[in-house]
């Protein structure tokens, strides 16, 4: 055997033999290992009952799915409403009473449309937002936040879309079960953790958050953008451009198969904003990507959305 050689077994072929001179694996290459690509915090102070969260579901997803590898998210629970009272929750919108919720509701749905009926807060109004609040915070501490974000998507629907009062243990019950997970005993627990609740009032008065939604992208030099209420994808990746002082790219969007997989249910106007479809496309697209046993198609005031069988 020639001692001079350059050995090498290739990893494709399984063949081993003397290296091509030509290659790369005739050099010293050197590889930096210590540079991971740059990430911010994200910060989403935000609350089960907040209409204008819900509304911008499908904006700051799609942020998620082509700008997540940029970003560390943490979801902060702001305490919406702790309870009713004699005098006024939200002047400013002519909200002094449960009631009162419906129509504002109502007309954030039809603006966004993401389907808000309203009608609990007349028939079975919504007494806290506290609660589900705190089941979210067990949820994050024992399972994690990818199961925490799910039950908050799952109890957005519940109180915006099918009139569910998640001011309930029943109700909260329910939804926890249906991840998979112990309801009885979270629900039960979360009734002492008010503690993990207040730390997160904290943590959103710190990031001087004053309403809901806002979003708050902070670098490695502790600097930071505040985004307040419901804007356009642009907004989001100009501030994360601003605050990692670079130009970003997108990842591809998922196939809707994966999305699905992972969302369990999607409305038509979260298909239109991440494949950049008109509402007029949205079935053909559908039924071009889902196998149709695996989905069931329905409608929600007016709005066709897709479910998981």
């Amino acid at each position: 055997m020639n001692d001079n050689k350059n050995m090498v077994c290739d990893m494709e072929t399984g063949i081993c033999g003397p290296a091509d001179e030509s290659s790369d694996n005739s050099m010293l290459e050197m590889i930096d290992f210590n540079k991971p690509q740059k990430k911010v915090d994200l910060y989403y102070v935000t609350d089960p009952m907040c209409s204008h969260c819900w509304a911008i579901e499908p904006v700051f997803n799609k942020f998620m799915e082509l700008y997540g590898d940029y970003v560390n998210v943490n979801k902060v629970m702001g305490g919406l409403l702790e309870e009713w009272h004699d005098g006024p929750i939200d002047p400013a919108n002519g909200i002094y009473k449960p009631a009162d919720v419906a129509p504002h509701w109502r007309e954030v749905g039809e603006h966004s449309r993401m389907p808000i009926d309203g009608s609990v807060m007349i028939d079975d109004p919504v007494q806290s937002s506290f609660p589900a609040s705190r089941v979210y915070k067990i949820i994050q501490k024992q399972h994690g936040d990818a199961l925490a974000t799910e039950y908050l998507r799952r109890t957005r629907e519940a109180v915006f879309v099918f009139n569910k009062n998640i001011s309930r243990d029943e109700v909260l019950v329910a939804i926890v079960n249906a991840l998979g997970l112990q309801g009885e005993s979270i629900v039960e627990k979360s009734a002492g953790a008010q503690n993990l609740l207040d730390e997160d009032f904290s943590l959103a008065g710190s990031l001087g958050a004053r309403g809901f939604p806002t979003i708050v992208l902070v670098n490695e030099e502790n600097q930071g953008a505040k985004i307040v209420g419901s804007r356009p994808l642009e907004t989001y990746v100009d501030g994360l451009e601003r605050i990692l002082e670079e130009k970003v790219g997108p990842t591809a969007a998922p196939a809707l198969s994966d999305v699905l997989e992972k969302k369990k249910v999607i409305f038509s106007k979260e298909i239109e904003e991440l494949y950049g479809l008109e509402k007029s496309e949205v079935q053909a697209f559908i039924k071009s990507e889902l196998d149709e046993e695996k989905f069931d198609q329905k409608e929600a005031l007016g709005e066709l959305y897709i479910t998981l069988k």
